[in-house]
This record gives C-alpha cells, sequence and structure tokens, in this order.
C-alpha cells in the first residue's frame, strides 16, 4: 500500500478488492492455530474458542458476564461450562462476595497451554488496536461487526 493510500484513504473498490484478498489469509491462519496437545482430548470447537479467549482476556467470570460477553444466552454458556469442567479444562468456585455464585476459570493444570494457544490472537490485536485513537478502534470494531451482520443476513442458517 503507498502512503498515500495510508494518509489519504482509498475508495470503496481498492477496499473490497485488499479485504477479499486479506479476509482468507486471516481465516487460514487462524484455523492453523494447532491446538497444542495437552488439549487435543478435549474436542473443542470454535464456541469453545471464543469463550476460552475471553478467559485467557479477562481472567474468571460469572457465567452471566460470559454470556454478556459472548452475547449468547446464560444457559448457552452454563452447557458449555459443564461440558468443559467435566473434562477438567476449565473449574467453578465460589465467588467470595456472593457463596451462591459461581466463577468460571481455566483449570491451573490447563492456564499455561490455553494461553500459549490463544494468547498470540490477543498480543497480535493488542499491538494493532494500541496506535489508533479509541475513536479509530470503535470504528474498526462497528465496521468489522457490521461485516459480519452483512454475512449473516446474506447467508443465514
Amino acid at each position: 500500500m503507498s502512503t498515500e493510500q495510508q494518509r489519504g484513504g482509498i475508495d470503496v473498490d481498492a477496499g473490497i478488492r485488499t479485504l477479499l484478498l486479506l479476509m482468507p489469509r486471516v481465516v487460514g491462519r487462524a484455523k492453523r492455530l494447532r491446538v497444542p496437545e495437552e488439549l487435543r482430548e478435549f474436542a473443542l470447537a470454535p464456541r469453545h474458542l471464543s469463550l476460552l479467549a475471553i478467559l485467557v482476556f479477562e481472567g474468571p467470570k460469572a457465567v452471566n458476564d460470559l454470556a454478556a460477553r459472548l452475547e449468547v444466552a446464560p444457559t448457552t454458556v452454563s452447557l458449555m461450562v459443564s461440558e468443559l469442567s467435566r473434562d477438567g479444562l476449565l473449574e467453578r468456585t465460589a465467588d467470595d462476595r456472593d457463596r451462591r455464585r459461581k466463577i468460571v476459570g481455566i483449570a491451573a493444570a490447563h492456564t499455561d497451554s490455553v494461553n500459549e494457544w490463544l494468547g498470540g490472537s490477543v498480543r497480535a490485536w493488542r499491538r494493532v488496536l494500541e496506535p489508533l485513537t479509541p475513536e479509530q478502534r470503535q470504528l474498526f470494531v462497528d465496521t468489522f461487526r457490521a461485516f459480519e451482520a452483512e454475512l449473516a443476513a446474506e447467508h443465514p442458517q
């Protein structure tokens, strides 16, 4: 990309062309993130990836907080947490402030493996987003969210 394009922007068609080339590469790289050997026994699906990524990035959370972050129903998160807790990948502990409430975290035995596996994405996003202004970050996130919504509308499940 030329310096002029970086400073002055590009037209819509040039942006689309660039993104059409970039998106398959990004998706391909994400798919090639090898699950560490010690995590392969858990048969992790893409839905688990988002849950684990939030726990890596933000630390242990209550089910309702995870549901809000994942933009899904708490029952969906409860099912995932139950499945991964039963297998030993996640652990539930009582909240110190409200003993009835459970906090979900990555089991100590698997923290390093999950961090190694997913931490690179967190670090890459941080390096890309930190130089931007808050407004630029918001525009990027809003645009990416709108793109996902348009794809969903074009190809409903």
